[in-house]
């Protein structure tokens, strides 16, 4: 498996299984939409990898998914690749336009696809995010999902995993307790704030004493993952 997760938007059955064989079978996991309300929705809870999204769908259009999607800085940069029948220039340079990161006229095959898809990710994916990332001895491995210290392998839940993912790729930076909901849990997931802090102590204890002091807790604003002393 790659670990990367692939959202099919189509509302004919036919084409999203066709899609979904192809990606299953190229190690991709998969996730499905049959129209532009349940496509968000999925988009906000899951946070794809990449996102495959018909020009015309029930209840709106792809183009219009699209816009909305590289508008909202939290989904900006995930890739999307339109598929259409529409082959005229002009369609392709609006789908482009809007911020589709590639395009796919129908009919097309598997292999292209898998193809495309693989290219876009390529280009969208930050050098070393698919690397293991190492901070003082705290080695968090995005392949395998797991984190060591050295060679000792942690214990934590899947939420601690992407809180500390999250942080490790985001140094230096202070997040607030609702920026880091927004990012970790999702938009569409309705939890207190000081849900962050439960998870935050989870995580600490997760790390251990010798590394804990890695998660600062920055007053008045929320968290900051650093190997800096604080000031």
């Amino acid at each position: 498996m790659t670990g990367k997760k692939v959202l099919i938007i189509d509302d004919e059955s036919s084409i999203r299984e066709m899609i979904a064989i192809a990606l299953e079978m190229a190690g991709y996991e998969y996730l499905e939409a049959e129209n532009i309300q349940q496509a968000h929705e999925i988009i906000v809870d899951h946070r794809p990898d990449l996102i495959l999204v018909d020009w015309m769908m029930p209840g709106g259009s792809g183009i219009e998914l699209t816009r909305r999607l590289k508008k909202d800085s939290t989904t900006a940069e995930i890739p999307v690749i339109m598929l259409t029948a529409k082959s005229e220039e002009d369609n392709k340079i609006q789908g482009l336009e809007v911020g589709a990161d590639d395009y796919i006229t129908k009919p097309f095959s598997p292999r292209e696809l898998v193809a495309r898809l693989k290219a876009v990710l390529r280009r969208a994916t930050p050098q070393g995010v698919d690397e293991p990332i190492e901070i003082e001895g705290l080695i968090l491995d995005p392949i395998s999902q797991r984190v060591t210290i050295g060679t000792r392998p942690l214990e934590m839940g899947p939420t601690e995993y992407r809180l500390l993912k999250f942080l490790m790729t985001h140094q230096e930076r202070a997040y607030s307790r609702a920026q880091l909901l927004d990012q970790v849990w999702g938009g569409n997931v309705y939890v207190e704030e000081r849900t962050v802090d439960v998870h935050i102590r989870r995580l600490r204890k997760a790390i251990g004493s010798t590394h804990d002091s890695l998660i600062q807790t920055v007053r008045g604003t929320g968290y900051r993952f650093s190997a800096k002393r604080p000031l």
